[in-house]
């Protein structure tokens, strides 16, 4: 348990964080549902702007710290290539 004030304080920035971290997390995972099931209906036109919505969310999950920038490279990258195969 946290006894001086400044650790009374981090504790209570902590659990703020935490829950615009997980809010933000939540709001990434949505996004990128969006895109799976617009790819999984074979819309290339819908994947494609779901895609470019979830892009811009994806790289602020970046800048805020929530996700790594490896990990929304490989995401966008992988995302991109499966929603250009549906046009073949």
């Amino acid at each position: 348990m946290a006894n001086t004030p400044q650790s009374k304080k981090r504790a209570r920035q902590s659990e703020t964080r935490y829950a615009i971290n997980k809010a933000r997390r939540s709001r990434i995972r949505t996004y990128l549902r969006k895109v799976e099931e617009a790819i999984a209906s074979g819309d290339q036109t819908a994947a494609a702007e779901a895609l470019k919505n979830a892009q811009p969310e994806l790289a602020r999950g970046i800048t805020k710290g929530v996700l790594h920038k490896n990990t929304v490279a490989r995401k966008m990258s992988r995302l991109s290539s499966r929603v250009k195969a549906l046009n073949a």
